[in-house]
């Protein structure tokens, strides 16, 4: 039998690899689930450096963390690079070249590959979720994985599938680990995100959990406040009718809220039929 140490071990190696972690900091490996390690700065592992002359001693100043006429910071920054190249973009094929050379968002470079979308661009409805997860990653395509078969599901009872949606994510990378994106690396993928609902041009808009939620529609509640509730949402050409509604991935998790999300998904329906 394999012991919990050996398990916690092979898991912490699999999230470092997924990381993009490829090299050690020490020459000695160090038992980091030892008991007189757990708790221990990392810095006590390591070996002492060598003294250096007096005159090479102090560390350089941090760079600061915008220029002094002004500048923005790094972060706001790329925001504004993503803005400009998203502009650019006349069509998602542009803006999918677009994303794949963009490199102001360091998730691309832990992810295997970029994520744009899936299903119909010329659909009626999109869904957007969060960021892609392992399967996803590995295929490239958004929603592939247990919560994609999910959310196939779910757009069959009510009469859709892919070739009948278009799919995608606020961020087109998966993160580390499928760690929570940060509010920094959401923003600086959102004005994508935005051009290319512009682009799709749906006449309603899901927005799968919380965060896609609170990122595209701007509502500060939790998803069990929002959902099932109808929003207006504003294109950039015109305005068009948007919903939120749990993520197929809670809805795994928690597979009572599964009413919920089917009566959200019977509004979808009826919405679908007025236009």
């Amino acid at each position: 039998m394999i012991s919990n140490r050996i398990l916690a071990a092979r898991e912490l190696l699999a999230f470092y690899l997924d990381a993009g972690v490829d090299a050690m900091v020490g020459e000695a490996p160090v038992d980091r689930l030892s008991a007189t390690q757990i708790g221990a700065p990392i810095a006590a592992s390591q070996p002492a450096r060598e003294s250096v002359p007096d005159t090479h001693a102090r560390a350089a100043p941090a760079p600061p963390r915008s220029s002094p006429d002004g500048a923005p910071a790094a972060p706001e920054a790329a925001v504004m690079a993503a803005r400009e190249a998203a502009r650019r973009a006349a069509s998602l094929d542009e803006l999918r070249a677009m994303l794949a050379g963009f490199e102001g968002c360091a998730l691309r470079n832990t992810a295997k590959q970029l994520v744009f979308a899936d299903g119909n661009p010329q659909a009626r409805v999109m869904f957007v979720g969060e960021a892609p997860g392992r399967e996803e990653d590995l295929e490239g395509l958004p929603f592939v994985g247990r919560s994609g078969k999910l959310l196939d599901l779910m757009m069959a009872a009510i009469g859709l599938d892919r070739s009948g949606a278009y799919i995608a994510n606020i961020i087109p990378w998966r993160p580390p680990g499928n760690r929570t994106p940060t509010p920094q690396e959401s923003q600086i993928c959102l004005p994508f995100t935005l051009r290319q609902i512009e682009l799709a041009n749906p006449d309603i808009l899901v927005c799968l959990g919380g965060p896609s939620a609170q990122t595209l529609l701007g509502v500060k509640e939790g998803i069990k406040r929002t959902r099932g509730r109808w929003f207006g949402f504003h294109t950039g050409t015109r305005e068009i009718r948007a919903i939120a509604t749990f993520h197929p991935a809670y809805l795994l998790r928690s597979p009572l809220e599964k009413r919920f999300a089917w009566r959200d998904f019977l509004a979808i329906r009826k919405a679908l039929g007025e236009g």
